[in-house]
């Protein structure tokens, strides 16, 4: 076992863990720590604990000290220098018109770096637009090209459901997400309805997607005989959400009624349960004017 804690970075960013290094660390305690970008100002976001080595990526570096108020008011400066440092790049971007959008600007803690992140159709030269970057900060000048997922995750806003986007508020990383997943929570398969802001498929896909799985393994399908508290009967709806089928009974030599059973209450005797979705069963809901090509296209793209 050994003994870490969790820092972040950005709001919602990545937790990496890092040794404690005998410093007595709370949570949400501001520590200056030394990551493969150089020295870095973060907030523990989770306290002194032990895990097993398989969980951690060697070599563990260690924490340096605690943040003092100095440190917290030189990451504010740099924060405020980000800024002046986003402008500059606009122009410079526009000089040399490049095809590029910029998303946002990064500095290291001890401004041995400046990170600019951007978004482009394809590949950009940008080596000029290096060198007057550098010429203007005098430090070190990357430029990386980040997706349409990071760069909602930046950007921040409102997802389709109203609510702030999970990325930006606190998703620290992407979970992969299928149709599949859409297919098996019965939702709607119109590719407008099950994308988020940056195009992809909702990261909220993932979220019961366990569950789903486990109820569809014990939901009989429509058209199943199923044994319950009423007799046997056909199966001729079915509902996740409920955990429940409907069935057609004769309750005292009536007529024909409709009722609702719980799976645990009924026992299959032909037929199958849900289970995983068939891929050949997943069927995209397309527009006639053939706007939905592109956005297939880029729905199921890096995710």
């Amino acid at each position: 076992m050994v003994t870490v804690i969790g820092v972040r970075f950005k709001k919602a960013g990545k937790i990496y863990y890092f040794s404690p290094n005998d410093i007595e660390i709370k949570k949400e305690d501001r520590v200056i720590v030394e990551t493969v970008r150089g020295i870095e100002f973060g907030e523990c976001v989770i306290g002194i604990k032990e895990i097993k080595e398989d969980d951690i990526v060697s070599p563990l570096k260690c924490v340096i000290r605690k943040a003092t108020d100095a440190d917290a008011q030189k990451d504010l400066d740099n924060k405020r220098k980000e800024k002046e440092a986003y402008e500059i790049c606009l122009e410079k971007i526009h000089k040399h018109e490049l095809d590029m959008k910029l998303i946002d600007v990064e500095y290291t803690f001890d401004n041995n770096k400046v990170i600019f992140y951007f978004t482009a159709d394809g590949r950009v030269d940008f080596r000029e637009l290096v060198k007057d970057l550098a010429a203007v900060f005098r430090t070190r000048i990357e430029l990386r090209q980040i997706g349409v997922r990071d760069e909602a995750k930046m950007v921040g806003g409102l997802g389709p459901c109203g609510r702030p986007m999970c990325c930006s508020t606190f998703l620290g990383e992407f979970a992969p997400v299928s149709i599949k997943m859409a297919k098996e929570q019965n939702l709607s398969l119109n590719p407008t309805k099950i994308s988020g802001i940056c195009g992809r498929l909702m990261c909220c896909l993932n979220y019961e997607q366990e569950t789903y799985e486990k109820i569809r393994k014990t939901l009989p399908t429509v058209g199943s005989v199923v044994d319950t508290p009423y007799g046997k009967s056909e199966v001729i709806g079915n509902s996740v959400v409920k955990e429940s089928v409907k069935i057609k009974i004769k309750l005292n030599g009536s007529d024909e009624e409709i009722v609702e059973v719980k799976i645990e209450d009924l026992t299959l005797v032909t037929g199958r349960y849900e289970d995983a979705a068939n891929d050949e069963d997943i069927k995209l809901e397309l527009s006639k004017n053939g706007e939905d090509a592109y956005i297939i296209k880029e729905l199921i793209k890096d995710n």
